[in-house]
Order: C-alpha cells, then sequence, then structure tokens
C-alpha cells in the first residue's frame, strides 16, 4: 500500500469513523471502500463512478472532498492500474470543464435575454392584432 491510502485509512481511523458508517450512510459497498484505502483501483467500478465513491468517502470522514479526489486521481494514474476506459473519461470530463465557461460569459446571457424579450413582445403584439384589429 502506498501513501495515498494509507493516509486515507489514517484520517477515517483518527476521526473513529469505521467502515460500516461509511457504507451506511453513503451506500457504498464495503469493498470499494477497502479496494479504495488498499488502492486496488482495478477492483474499483470505473469511470466517474470512482471519483462518486472518493468523494462520498471523503464528504462522510469530513475531508475536503474535492481535494481528496485529485489526489485519488493522481494515485490512480500513477498506480498502472488505470483502465482505457476511465482514461477516455478523464479526457472527456477535462474537455467538458474547459467548454462552460463560453456559457457563463455576460454578453452571452444578454444576448439570450434580448432576443427572448423580443419573442415575447412579438407574440403579444401578434395576438394583440389577431384578436383585436382582425
Amino acid at each position: 500500500m502506498s501513501k495515498f491510502g494509507e493516509e486515507l485509512r489514517r484520517e477515517r481511523e483518527s476521526r473513529g469513523i469505521a467502515l460500516a458508517a461509511i457504507t451506511d450512510e453513503t451506500k457504498i459497498s464495503s469493498r470499494y471502500l477497502t479496494a479504495l484505502e488498499s488502492e486496488k483501483f482495478d477492483d474499483l467500478p470505473g469511470g466517474v463512478i470512482n471519483k462518486g465513491i472518493m468523494r462520498g468517502y471523503a464528504r462522510v470522514v469530513g475531508l475536503d472532498s474535492e481535494a481528496w479526489v485529485d489526489r485519488f486521481m493522481s494515485a490512480y494514474q500513477c498506480s498502472g492500474q488505470l483502465k482505457d476506459d476511465d482514461a477516455s473519461w478523464i479526457a472527456f470530463a477535462e474537455n467538458v470543464g474547459k467548454s462552460r465557461p463560453l456559457a457563463d460569459r455576460p454578453e452571452v446571457r444578454l444576448k439570450v435575454t434580448g432576443l427572448a424579450v423580443l419573442v415575447v413582445v412579438l407574440a403579444t403584439l401578434g395576438w394583440l392584432v389577431w384578436n383585436f384589429v382582425a
């Protein structure tokens, strides 16, 4: 067992939390939690579920979820147990994260809002003309 798994187990034990308590709260199988602590990443289900398992574990134990997910991903990639499917999911998730800021730009929101107001005004005018002028 290398540093990641040992530190993870040590953090849990120092807080007096049993694996069964994490299983009860998160509904994550104890075999996955044990695989996480012993760094047997091949025993984990794979894909984005692995991050969810790590995030749930960290939340129950009281650790910084994002920091520990990052540490998990580093340990997973360095372990040589990284599956091809997981590598594809990691690349996909990184690309999705890079594309999101475009939708958060204020000028894009302003244009969409203006277009929505214009459509409502035109629809209202059309309804008024149809009902009162025709």
